[in-house]
């Protein structure tokens, strides 16, 4: 893939394109938001079963 060919893709890709609508954010915000709410939970929960095991923090 030549240079050449990378920009003719590039250019279509970019002809081809569509800024998303407030929908498609609304719903990427509530999933990374659940994500890190759940890794959030998953560390305190370790955190609070090693500090359990350790006898205190």
């Amino acid at each position: 893939m030549g240079l050449g060919s990378f920009f003719q893709s590039a250019a279509r890709l970019l002809r081809t394109i569509s800024r998303p609508d407030w929908k498609t954010y609304s719903l990427s915000f509530k999933i990374v938001f659940v994500g890190v709410a759940v890794l959030g939970g998953i560390g305190f929960m370790i955190r609070l079963i090693a500090a359990t095991i350790q006898g205190g923090v």
